[in-house]
């Protein structure tokens, strides 16, 4: 039996508790070092903060709390400082506020990183990337402990910064920076697994110093100017697993010595231009290889005999594979499906032929497959179930596309364009998630499949064909994502209708060259994406880290847009049998760029809120019943580089700007207007003179055709006349009459008065 405590034991129990949670949270809040928080404070002191980000950094408080500081539990040591800039640089178009919110968000530099920073003993890591360090005096970094510096976009070049850390530091990226030449205290880091000098000012040949980094794992140089050959030492890093050489000037052939890089997985030797030869067969050698990448070069050889190199090894392991623009030949083979594994692969702009093995259904894993502008000719229909996107554009493809799209359920993009395919779209493309269709430049015919409406489509293009019917009125049905139509060069006719303009996203609308006839809709001004200021990306994307490029008719002439397309805005509607006047609600379109109604058969007067379309680049009104004037508005057009109103009925001075007046004369030949650019004085009274004529165009052989036949009438008209009076008036007449002849031909009026009042006379 257990004797019961003393009551007066109890409240010395209650204070237990207490007294650990005092313990355990004492331990675990230990204050940092005051050397630490000194040596902090004076390193704030050397930045500049214009946004205050480093406001709890202040004396009195402990510095493990401070923001991007962070200390070990167990010693209250500081050991890891993350300041990187919280926000990335934005593009060049981007408004200015946002410009703002970036500088402000940079730490700058001022005088010299204080040398107390090496009382940071414990640092392990450390992260200024994206600050502007580049106006400090000196950078130098005593961290005995330090393992990884990151040093990224500081706008840092060799004579600032040096490293003493030879003994600890594992992991260095000093990417986009001013560096030139690679700083020598880099190769005194012997310890150093991971060396980043992307985007940096590099050139000459590449140091064979980077051999001597026997525990490297990652290099990568890309993005610089090393014009060398790759050296043989980087063959000799028997531990790299990621090298990139991505975007140099490097030449000569790739070495068999490739073959001792054992652990490689991701291989990057693309874009350098200049890389050529054959590649050695010890690729076979490279067991862990996952990603190789050796596209824009002059590596040629047979594609089968590459493939054979490579499926020695790492049949298992390779899962994306780009060879594309090279100068590869041969056929494709079924050994092209042992790679069960690949998931991306391009061999795009190479000299490849024959038929796409059948075998290419066997790559369960495939997503990315890319064969365009090569010599192929057959396209053996086989299950994609979870391809996303496929380019088999600009080959020799015969034929009808098969109607087997229903179980291909994952694929995004589809581009079979420049090929010489006939028939019909069929029905099933209409099943599938497409977002981007692409049968351009082909000889197919037929209405458009009502199945297409059932898509999520971001971009159709069904130019230089032989489609016909009408547009149809579905496509703006389900089609809201829509931001490119392209139904230019074939047979549509009908009216345009009224759905497109459900199509909010709309950026690009190209129905040029077909037998359109009616008016243009009003309600073009619902085309938000044309009419309103949108946050766009330069890149029109199709799914991470993929964007669409597009072959547009602007400014008189057709070229592929990329890198730009998200910013592009048109209407093309030339070639066509519209009539009507130009709707003055197209004026509220202020984001369009390029506006094209030429050659159809509007009427009526230019509508003056067109000037309001300030980012005008290209307006091409020529070759319409068009009269009036040029609007004044026209004036503010400043960014007008493509302009032309040639064949209407204009009249009137042409409005004085800067851009109008930099065009040539055959912008406003066959009208009626007067000032420069043309030599048509304003000042005299009459406008009703010749219209000018550059011999070429229909309007001007009607205006040839109708002097000639004045002057024909006139001649026969004359000697109906004059024939008879030779034999009436005698010899003593034929001297005057001569005389009057000769006035008469040299088109004398004053003397064909007379001459009509003698003859009336006589």
């Amino acid at each position: 039996m257990t004797t019961p405590l003393p009551i007066s034991f109890f409240p010395f129990l209650l204070l237990i508790p207490a007294i650990c949670f005092t313990i355990c949270h004492a331990n675990s809040n230990l204050l940092c070092i005051q050397s630490e928080r000194e040596a902090l404070l004076k390193f704030k002191n050397d930045l500049i903060d214009p946004s205050n980000r480093l406001s709890s950094w202040v004396e009195g408080r402990d510095c493990c709390e401070w923001i991007g500081v962070f200390c070990q539990n167990s010693t209250g040591h500081v050991h890891q400082l993350h300041l990187a800039s919280p926000l990335s640089a934005p593009d060049f178009d981007t408004p200015p506020a946002e410009w703002e919110a970036y500088y402000n968000s940079v730490l700058g530099g001022k005088g010299a990183i204080p040398h107390n920073l090496g009382n940071l003993s414990k640092l392990q890591y450390l992260d200024l990337g994206g600050n502007y360090l580049g106006d400090l005096e000196r950078v130098t970094f005593k961290l005995p402990s330090l393992l990884e510096l990151h040093l990224s976009g500081c706008g840092l070049h060799p004579s600032s910064i040096s490293v003493n850390s030879s003994k600890s530091l594992v992991i260095l990226d000093l990417s986009w920076n001013r560096f030139s030449p690679v700083p020598k205290w880099i190769f005194s880091l012997h310890g150093l697994v991971s060396i980043d000098l992307r985007f940096n000012y590099l050139e000459g040949p590449i140091p064979d110093y980077f051999g001597n980094f026997s525990f490297l794992e990652v290099l990568d140089l890309s993005g610089n100017s090393f014009d060398s050959s790759i050296p043989n030492s980087l063959y000799s890093l028997n531990r790299l697993q990621f090298l990139s050489v991505r975007g140099n000037q490097l030449q000569g052939t790739i070495s068999s010595a490739i073959g001792n890089l054992s652990s490689i997985t991701h291989l990057d030797l693309s874009y350098n231009y200049m890389l050529e030869g054959r590649l050695p067969t010890s690729l076979e050698y490279l067991c862990k290889l996952k990603e190789m990448d050796l596209s824009y070069n002059k590596i040629e050889g047979g594609i089968s005999e590459i493939l054979q190199s490579l499926s020695r090894c790492c049949l298992g392991s390779l899962e994306s594979l780009d060879m594309s623009n090279n100068q590869l030949y041969g056929h494709l083979t079924d050994q092209l499906g042992q790679f069960k594994n690949l998931s991306y692969l391009s061999l795009a702009q190479n000299k490849i032929s024959g038929p796409i093995p059948s075998s290419i259904g066997e790559l369960s894993s495939l997503k990315f497959f890319d064969v365009s502008e090569n010599q192929l000719n057959v396209c053996n229909s086989s299950s994609g179930e979870l391809m996303e996107v496929l380019y088999i554009d600009k080959n020799l493809i015969l034929g009808e596309i098969p109607d087997c799209w229903n179980h291909w359920q994952d694929l995004g993009l589809l581009d079979l364009g420049s090929n010489n395919l006939t028939g019909k779209i069929p029905p099933s493309l209409g099943h599938i998630n497409l977002t981007v269709l692409n049968l351009r430049n082909n000889s197919m015919f037929g209405e458009l499949p009502s199945t297409l409406q059932n898509s999520s489509l971001t971009m159709l293009d069904l130019s230089e064909n032989h489609f016909n019917g009408s547009v149809p009125a579905w496509i703006g049905d389900n089609s809201s994502l829509l931001r490119i139509i392209s139904l230019r060069s074939n047979n549509f006719d009908g009216h345009i209708p009224h759905k497109i303009c459900d199509l909010l996203n709309l950026q690009n609308l190209d129905l040029a060259h077909n037998n359109i006839s009616g008016t243009i809709p009003k309600c073009f001004r619902k085309l938000y994406s044309m009419a309103n200021r949108n946050n766009r990306e330069n890149y029109m994307y199709v799914s991470e880290g993929l964007y669409l490029s597009a072959l547009l008719v602007l400014k008189g002439r057709q070229d592929e847009y990329g890198a730009t397309l998200g910013l592009v805005t048109s209407i093309d509607l030339s070639t066509n049998s519209l009539t009507g006047e130009i709707p003055k609600e197209i004026g509220r379109l202020v984001e369009l760029r390029s506006l094209n109604l030429s050659g159809n058969l509007l009427t009526g007067n230019i509508p003056d809120n067109i000037g309001n379309m300030k980012l005008m680049e290209s307006l091409d009104l020529s070759m319409n019943r068009l009269n009036g004037e040029i609007p004044l508005s026209f004036s503010n057009l400043n960014f007008l580089n493509h302009f032309n109103v040639s064949y209407n009925n204009l009249t009137g001075q042409i409005p004085t700007s800067t851009q109008l007046q930099s065009f040539e004369n055959y912008s406003y030949m066959g009208n009626h207007l007067c000032g420069p650019p043309l030599t048509k004085n304003c000042s005299t009274k009459d406008f009703s003179t010749e219209v000018e004529n550059n011999g070429s165009s229909g309007e001007g052989s009607k205006v040839n055709g109708l002097y000639v036949s004045i002057v024909l009438g006139f001649v026969m008209g004359f000697w109906g006349v004059v024939a008879p009076l030779f034999f009436s008036l005698g010899l003593g007449g034929m001297h005057t009459i001569e005389s009057w002849t000769i006035s008469v031909l040299n088109w004398q009026p004053a003397h064909l008065c007379e001459w009509l009042c003698y003859m009336e006379n006589t």
